[in-house]
């Protein structure tokens, strides 16, 4: 199983991230209510945030001051997520393939 990186972890504050990011808290909630971002929640319900959250807030934000609006975010990280399932799934077939045809075993 891989190890999640020190980037994917949440473990930020909303606080944290405003700071951060220079966004406010109601325009970081605002992008998790418009489907864009994915804070996990504590047992108290607080926002937990990743260092791979801030990149892509921060992305989202200067989309958004260049005139993009959320939907067509949404729409862009949709694909881009498809395209990226799709290589996955395409190198994994390759590689059966490899596999297959040279003899290699898993164990």
């Amino acid at each position: 199983m891989a190890q999640e990186s020190y980037k994917d972890k949440k473990v930020i504050t909303i606080g944290i991230v405003r700071e951060l990011t220079g966004l406010s808290e109601r325009q970081i909630r605002y992008y998790e209510e418009r489907k864009l971002i994915f804070p996990e929640r504590t047992a108290g319900g607080s926002r937990k945030y990743s260092f791979s959250d801030i990149e892509l807030l921060m992305d989202i934000a200067e989309k958004i001051e260049d005139g993009v609006q959320t939907y067509e975010i949404r729409q862009e990280m949709i694909k881009d997520k498809k395209k990226a399932e799709e290589a996955r799934l395409r190198k994994k077939m390759i590689q059966g393939q490899l596999n297959a045809q040279f003899g290699v075993r898993k164990i």
